[in-house]
């Protein structure tokens, strides 16, 4: 593998691109390539293979999406790139922006599929042509297993996010993909980092790739004002309504909590409190999912409550603010959720609400992004009240400045006379029935500052199942992070001081069958990946899991809708169908079985949701 040089294009026109793909980006509003464009761009336009390493937000989707363009033979109408991607909303938005490229290419055609769509509004589609197809590993394994999807005549694949992918237990399937493509290809794979399950996909599949690094890690947040407020003295929806009032430059946000119940819970509180606010999570479908984003963009909304999972993909060029009102389980869930604001240049805020329970997480943070994270003095009643007062100002000298109030003037002069007043009095009467829905003087009183965090204290250490030093030195967790130690293969059972509580899912819950097990190679993580990827059934939601030879049992959610059913009776587990059925209490002839211990819950995953 070989790097390239630095690019020193200043201009799109000097990558290489057409005219008319030149037209639309101007027609789009782009005005010069970021540096992994730069980079790419010309690669791919030779036909290189192509390893480009960089975070979200940094413009790769165009990096890749451009040259696919270029590439495409519209009279053609079939598949000729194949994208995949680890979650159905980053799917669509590369085919959105793949459309949006394409305004100057009549007849152009992209298709996304994913879990969790109808397979008709899928075949149909595939029945009627595409050019490009963008999806997520399982379902574009379903369609290649069922023959609707032809990859025959495929000239270029890009694996996008493949470092998510290995995290959300997908590289089995994207391996199975791989080996199904024709032998003459192009191939793109784009990762933030580069694990070395990725470096031997890469290895293998990769014809002397060209490997471009763009700088990242804090490079991403650079542009992103982070800071926290340690709660204490009010509730957090107060103090949260406080500094979305004063915030300066606030023209939207997303606001992530960790529970989908929370997202409608908050998002109802914020909308009766005059905020146009709307919940985003898995139990929403596709269509009204994509409304709420829709509405974030055009500005009919201006807040969205989010699960980690449900906001993945968003990129809202207007969200200015990302506030942590729940802290995220890990580092890497942190990033990618203040990655929504501050994308492609753009500055941004980000907000962190830290209990003091969670400072120790608030510093790992820290260390991870090698950035710091200043405290936030909550705003004062009469801050608030201040801010009220000066947007009050500025709408009524709006008004003033506009014609026709002698109308209004009339009245207010009879008023005066027939009740022996000034005009200041009924003014001040008519302003206070202006801000009877939101009063300009907030009532109560400030909290006290939270104390200072201490470090030295016995108190501080961190306890079973909280976040401290010993996780960094000796991790406990499996891969993809979280509150779920991996017990698959395990040699003793965990010390009881080091097994945070757990819980098992409320209501009731059944217990199904499926045919994969350990010697497949399964484990936990794949299964739940698959069953939140396809039936959009949220991790936290699925109960015990317990693995035998050569198949496994698990706990859902009873009475499942059917559509969620049928979905998982089509479901893959590392390229094996699960046949999904209630389970008869028969474990496999000849296998022990392998219990986990205790109850499990699992963390939310950032599966296709």
């Amino acid at each position: 593998m070989s790097s390239t040089e630095a690019s020193t294009a200043q201009s799109f026109a000097d990558l290489g691109l057409s005219a008319s793909l030149l037209k639309t980006l101007a027609d789009i509003g782009y005005e010069s390539p970021s540096p992994i464009q730069a980079e790419c761009i010309p690669v791919l336009l030779k036909g290189h293979d192509l390893i480009g390493m960089a975070q979200t937000g940094t413009g790769k989707t165009a990096a890749f999406a451009l040259p696919l363009m270029e590439q495409i033979d519209v009279k053609l109408t079939k598949p000729q790139a194949l994208v995949l991607t680890p979650t159905r909303e980053l799917a669509i938005q590369v085919a959105e922006a793949l459309q949006s490229y394409a305004r100057n290419m009549p007849g152009f055609h992209v298709l996304p599929i994913y879990g969790g769509q109808s397979y008709t509004i899928q075949l149909k589609q595939l029945s009627r042509g595409a050019h490009i197809i963008v999806g997520t590993p399982g379902r574009v394994m379903d369609h290649l297993e069922r023959k609707t999807l032809n990859l025959d005549h495929l000239k270029t694949m890009v694996l996008d996010e493949a470092d998510e992918m290995l995290r959300m237990g997908f590289i089995d399937d994207v391996e199975w993909i791989l080996e199904r493509t024709p032998a003459q290809h192009q191939t793109a794979l784009f990762s933030a980092t580069m694990p070395e399950q990725i470096r031997r996909v890469a290895q293998k599949y990769l014809v002397e790739p060209r490997e471009i690094k763009i700088k990242s890690a804090t490079a991403t947040v650079a542009a992103i004002r982070q800071v926290y407020w340690q709660v204490s003295g009010m509730h957090k929806l107060d103090a949260l309504t406080r500094i979305l009032e004063v915030e300066e430059d606030f023209d939207a946000a997303i606001i992530f909590v960790r529970t989908k119940t929370a997202t409608v819970e908050l998002a109802d509180k914020l909308a009766a409190r005059g905020y146009a606010a709307a919940a985003l999570n898995g139990d929403l479908n596709q269509q009204m999912r994509e409304r709420v984003i829709e509405q974030l963009k055009s500005g009919a909304l201006d807040i969205v409550i989010a699960t980690d999972v449900a906001a993945r993909g968003i990129d809202v060029p207007r969200v200015s603010h990302v506030v942590n009102y729940d802290i995220p389980y890990d580092t890497e869930a942190y990033v990618h959720r203040i990655g929504r604001t501050g994308r492609a240049g753009r500055t941004g805020n980000a907000i962190l609400f830290v209990a003091p329970r969670e400072i120790r997480m608030l510093r790992t943070i820290e260390r991870a992004t090698r950035s710091p994270i200043a405290p936030l003095t909550l705003p004062s009643r009469a801050d608030v009240t201040n801010k009220r007062v000066a947007d009050f100002k500025g709408k009524v000298i709006e008004v003033l400045n506009a014609e026709g109030l002698d109308f209004f003037a009339n009245i207010v002069s009879q008023i005066a006379e027939e009740q022996n007043v000034g005009a200041e009095e009924v003014a001040a009467a008519l302003a206070m029935m202006a801000q009877e829905g939101k009063p300009l003087q907030i009532a109560g009183e400030d909290p006290r500052p939270a104390p200072a965090a201490s470090f030295d204290s016995r108190d501080s250490r961190p306890r079973p199942g909280s976040f401290g030093e010993r996780d960094e030195r000796k991790p406990r967790f499996n891969e993809r992070g979280g509150d779920k130690p991996s017990f698959e293969n395990r040699g003793e059972r965990p010390r009881r001081e080091e097994r945070p509580a757990r819980s098992a899912p409320s209501g009731d819950m059944v217990r199904y069958r499926i045919d994969v097990g350990r010697d497949h190679g399964v484990q936990v993580k794949d299964i739940v990946g698959a069953i939140a990827n396809e039936a959009g059934i949220e991790s936290r939601f699925i109960g015990r899991i317990a693995l035998y030879d050569e198949s496994s049992t698990i706990e859902l959610p009873a009475g499942m809708p059917k559509e969620a059913d049928n979905a998982l009776k089509r479901t893959r587990v590392r390229g094996v169908p699960i046949n999904l059925r209630p389970d008869e209490g028969r474990p496999d002839a000849g296998g022990s079985e392998r219990k986990f211990d205790g109850e499990r819950k699992f963390k939310k995953k950032p599966d296709s949701y």
